[in-house]
């Protein structure tokens, strides 16, 4: 089985919906057949690199809510990562834009490290307080994660692997993805949101299934040709948008960032 993931580094429920298809992925009977491919999504490509006001205050001004709100709505995004054995410290997040990160993510793919370098980025923003929009901040996690330095910096100092980070982003586009995390199980089936380990376990189980009795499908590779697509082709070659989907409001979407 193949589950595509769209999410950015700098949304809290992307964490959240991650870890929590770990756990899933630990109760699921076939996890040693399951391929998780991460692809990038950008919440606010015009953000500056390093942010100068508090991650609450630029989301109330944002979005227009009282700031009382949004303390709540991370607090209890706090509560739910602390319930899964993560530590989301809210108060100390560094507004970042997130592009150099996502191009370091596929370097890291490209050399067999994405896991360690996403798990050191996603902790250092999530937890550390790091300013990941910064080079050198990305440069001291990659080489934490155990990339070479000097690859690393040419890869930041170019725009290399930009080309992969806006097509994931077309492919999202293509797909109908406008908030993230959005989870595409077997290229048919779409969950976005943060869901309880309980559902991903159960929407797991339930696609296996439908692969034992369904019959054998048509070519199911990406619309780009690359693999990377999450949905079904046409009888023509082009993509069907043929996927389901299930969304609890767990989610973040340019347009707002929802409570659950």
């Amino acid at each position: 089985m193949r589950i595509d993931v769209w999410s950015d580094i700098v949304c809290p429920y992307c964490h959240l919906g991650r870890r929590h298809l770990d756990l899933a992925l630990e109760q699921f009977e076939h996890a040693e057949d399951v391929d998780v491919y991460w692809h990038s999504y950008e919440l606010d490509r015009g953000a500056p690199a390093v942010g100068t006001a508090s991650n609450i205050d630029r989301i109330a001004a944002k979005y227009g809510l009282p700031r009382a709100e949004v303390v709540a709505q991370h607090e209890d995004m706090a509560q739910a990562a602390a319930a899964v054995g993560l530590d989301f410290r809210w108060d100390t997040v560094v507004p970042s834009n997130s592009y150099a990160a996502h191009r370091l993510l596929h370097y890291a793919r490209s050399v067999g490290r994405q896991r360690e370098v996403t798990d050191r980025v996603m902790t250092a923003w999530y937890t550390e307080g790091a300013a990941i929009g910064d080079h050198q901040v990305l440069l001291r996690l990659a080489s934490d994660a155990g990339l070479d330095a000097d690859a690393t910096t040419a890869i930041l100092d170019s725009d290399e692997f930009g080309m992969q980070v806006r097509t994931d982003e077309a492919l999202a586009k293509e797909l109908g993805i406008n908030a993230v995390p959005t989870f595409v199980l077997d290229q048919k089936y779409a969950v976005q949101g943060a869901h309880p380990v309980e559902t991903f376990v159960q929407a797991l189980r339930q696609v296996w299934d439908d692969r034992s009795t369904a019959p054998t499908p048509r070519e199911a590779s990406g619309c780009r040709g690359d693999g990377a697509c999450g949905c079904g082709r046409s009888a023509d070659g082009t993509c069907d948008g043929s996927h389901e989907h299930a969304d609890d409001g767990s989610s973040c979407s340019a347009e707002v960032c929802a409570a659950p």
